[in-house]
C-alpha cells in the first residue's frame, strides 16, 4: 500500500529522527519500485539500501517546495539502478563489492521472494514494452506505476513538462499499436 502523498509538513532529512520517519514512510513504495524492476531478493534488498544511503547522502540538497519525497526518492533510485546496470557489465568488480554484504536470513529472503512474485505480471508486462526506448519507459514507468504526476516525472527525470508529457502520448501509442516492435520510435533528440 502507499504512503499518502501529502504530508503535514515537509520531512526534516538532515535529523536522523527524521530521516527514520523518511525511511519508514517511504520504504514501501522504494520496495516496490525495486522489486518491479528486478527479480533477485537479495539484489531488490542491497538496492533498496544503497538508494536510502544515497538520499542520506544528498538529504541536505532536498527542497521540499520542488515536490513530493517520493518523486525525489524515485529520482534517487533510477540513478541508484542505472548505475547497477553499469555495474553488472563489470561483474568482477561487482562480485568483490558483494563478497562483505550481510546475508538475509530466511524470513527476509522469503519476505521479498513474496514481493517480487506479486509483482510477477508487472515482469511480464514489462518484456512486452521492452521495445520502447529507455526515455519512453522511463516517463511511462514514473506515471503509470509509480503514481507521480507528469510534473513530479519531468522533476525526477530533469527534463521539462511538455518533454514528459510528449512522451508518455508516443509511448502509450506504441502499445496500443499492434505492430509497435517493428515500427521505428522518434530518437532522443526529436523527443525534446
Amino acid at each position: 500500500m502507499r504512503s499518502p502523498r501529502h504530508e503535514t509538513g515537509p520531512p526534516d532529512l538532515t535529523t536522523p529522527e527524521g530521516f527514520g520517519a523518511f525511511y519508514e514512510e517511504h520504504i514501501d513504495a522504494v520496495l516496490g519500485f525495486v522489486t518491479r524492476r528486478v527479480a533477485d531478493p537479495h539484489l531488490a534488498a542491497d538496492l533498496t539500501a544503497d538508494i536510502f544511503l544515497a538520499a542520506m547522502g544528498s538529504a541536505g540538497g532536498y527542497r521540499s517546495h520542488r515536490g513530493a519525497p517520493v518523486a525525489w526518492l524515485f529520482g534517487i533510485a533510477r540513478n541508484v539502478l542505472s548505475g547497477h546496470a553499469r555495474g553488472r557489465a563489470r561483474e568482477s568488480g561487482a562480485l568483490a563489492r558483494l563478497s562483505g554484504r550481510r546475508l538475509l536470513d530466511d524470513e527476509d529472503v522469503a519476505a521479498l521472494e513474496e514481493r517480487i512474485d506479486a509483482q510477477r505480471a508487472f515482469r511480464d508486462l514489462a518484456e512486452r514494452h521492452t521495445a520502447l526506448s529507455e526515455p519512453l519507459r522511463a516517463a511511462l514507468d514514473l506515471v503509470v506505476l509509480d503514481e507521480l504526476t507528469p510534473a513530479e516525472a519531468a522533476r525526477a527525470l530533469g527534463v521539462t513538462q511538455a518533454t514528459i508529457r510528449v512522451r508518455l502520448h508516443r509511448a502509450r501509442r506504441a502499445l496500443r499499436a499492434p505492430a509497435a516492435s517493428n515500427r521505428s520510435e522518434p530518437t532522443l533528440e526529436a523527443v525534446r
